[in-house]
């Protein structure tokens, strides 16, 4: 499997997943463009992968903002056409924390604004140079919450059942360009994200998945690379859930 010589973003790239998709794609021989609100942390993270021979350049960008992904845009594709967009990028504030009638309008919009209203921003901003480009990938970052129905948590699991919706909607739009477009939904994942995630909540994967050990970074990202690659060239439109069989989907 090679990327060799292909350019691809990957948004919320400064740490945890995203750096690790980043790390992986780059292993595979991608020119990568890390996106990140914080430039504290992407401008480190694209220096680490350059330190390991990749080839790689950080941009900043607030995904709730129309301008700044659009300038965004323009700067990662001034150079040529872009092959590939990982959909990382998103916000997992308050879980376990406030029903739905207890969430008020901001922290819905807040939610919602990154996760799949920048995902919507994003896509739609470099998508036309994907189809310059004759082919091309789009992966979103998905999350099983949104299968499972994860209690106290209505603003975040719409937002991924929204950007899944997408996913598909996307693929059906794309088909005829050659771009594929799929979702990769983890489990409660161990990185900086999983952070503020209550204990109880970690508890409940422990107890619930099908493969005891806690899920890392590591096991997600060679399924992103495939997607990525050739060999998948006819895999659109799906959702491939990868959290040790917490939920079957």
């Amino acid at each position: 499997m090679t990327l060799h010589g292909r350019s691809i973003l990957v948004t919320g790239a400064g740490r945890g997943l995203g750096l690790a998709i980043a790390a992986r794609l780059g292993a595979d021989g991608a020119t990568l463009w890390l996106a990140d609100i914080r430039a504290d942390w992407g401008e480190p993270a694209a220096e680490k992968l350059r330190a390991d021979g990749v080839d790689a350049r950080f941009v900043q960008v607030d995904l709730r903002d129309e301008i700044s992904v659009a300038e965004m845009a323009a700067t990662v594709t001034a150079e040529g056409p872009l092959y590939g967009l990982v959909n990382n990028a998103a916000l997992a504030d308050g879980v376990g924390g406030k029903a739905i009638h207890e969430l008020s309008v901001e922290e819905w919009d807040r939610i919602l604004g990154v996760n799949l209203r920048g995902t919507f921003l994003v896509s739609r901003a470099v998508v036309p140079s994907l189809i310059e480009n004759g082919s091309g990938r789009v992966i979103t970052i998905g999350s099983d919450a949104a299968l499972y129905g994860s209690p106290k948590l209505a603003h975040y699991i719409a937002s991924k059942g929204g950007v899944c919706a997408l996913t598909r909607a996307m693929s059906r739009d794309l088909g005829s360009y050659g771009i594929t477009v799929n979702t990769v939904s983890p489990g409660l994942t161990e990185s900086e994200s999983a952070e503020k995630v209550p204990e109880h909540r970690h508890e409940l994967y422990r107890l619930n998945r099908a493969l005891a050990r806690p899920q890392q970074p590591s096991d997600l990202v060679g399924a992103v690379a495939f997607l990525m690659g050739d060999e998948a060239s006819y895999i659109t439109g799906q959702q491939l859930v990868i959290n040790g069989g917490f939920v079957l989907n």
